[in-house]
């Protein structure tokens, strides 16, 4: 990485987190498109990369792992120089794969909320950048509060999200996530859910939270996570259908 690269300087990339099982990437067509997506929304250049040449790299990566089922995180990174800080290097698109096991989820899970709100009209909202220090504090902020993840709400006091996953949540029979307006990532995950069981994506405040009787977080780096606490109230074990295509 050059010291005067728009990647070093800025955080200037993209990224995508993918689960696989058996040695076989998930959802991979919906993590591609998305990649390709936020590439454009901030001036990547993805010429060099096509989506059969990066799906080999990502297959051969998961088979030199030795690990069966686990998570991969696919990076594309800006390589070329800052026009503020020029140098003598080429315009370079990095294509980088990491591979490990799958994330251990703590149980009972507890989930607060975030005192770091998102910002919806941010250029970056719904973008999976490489610039991931917001989330990264807010994750750390409530560990040290003793929780495991916290909910994030948008300028308007809307839910958003948590730091690290999107969220969905029960009241009656009825699951509700947040629409895509409010700011949070279109999650691989999150798109998945949508495509298979009936939810309705709206624009609420935190005290919807107060009376769900269950909450969900999902990523392809945890599957689906039930919260067993939120901010103190405990939450009854749920049977809804949505743990038959997520559950761990």
């Amino acid at each position: 990485m050059r010291p005067n690269s728009n990647i070093f300087l800025y955080g200037k990339g993209i990224f995508s987190t993918i689960a696989f099982s058996s040695g076989k990437a998930f959802l991979w067509e919906k993590h591609w498109r998305r990649l390709t997506d936020n590439a454009a929304k901030v001036g990547i250049d993805l010429s060099e990369h096509t989506e059969q040449s990066t799906r080999d790299a990502l297959d051969d990566e998961i088979a030199t792992s030795g690990i069966a089922d686990g998570r991969a995180r696919v990076t594309f990174s800006d390589e070329s120089p800052s026009e503020i800080w020029p140098g003598e290097s080429e315009p370079k698109t990095k294509l980088s794969i990491i591979v490990a096991e799958q994330r251990v989820v703590p149980q009972p899970f507890k989930l607060t909320i975030s005192p770091f709100p998102v910002n919806s009209r941010s250029p970056l909202a719904g973008v999976k950048s490489c610039n991931y220090l917001e989330n990264i504090l807010a994750l750390g902020e409530a560990k040290k509060r003793g929780f495991h993840e916290a909910v994030r709400l948008n300028e308007r006091s809307h839910i958003t999200s948590a730091s690290m996953a999107n969220i969905f949540w029960l009241k009656g029979d009825k699951l509700f996530t947040p629409a895509l307006s409010t700011g949070c990532l279109a999650g691989t995950t999150r798109e998945f859910v949508l495509g298979n069981v009936d939810c309705e994506e709206v624009e609420v405040a935190i005290n919807e939270l107060d009376s769900a009787a269950a909450i969900f977080l999902t990523s392809a780096g945890i599957g689906i996570v039930e919260a067993s606490r939120f901010d103190g109230r405990d939450l009854l074990e749920s049977t809804h259908e949505i743990l038959k295509y997520l559950r761990n």
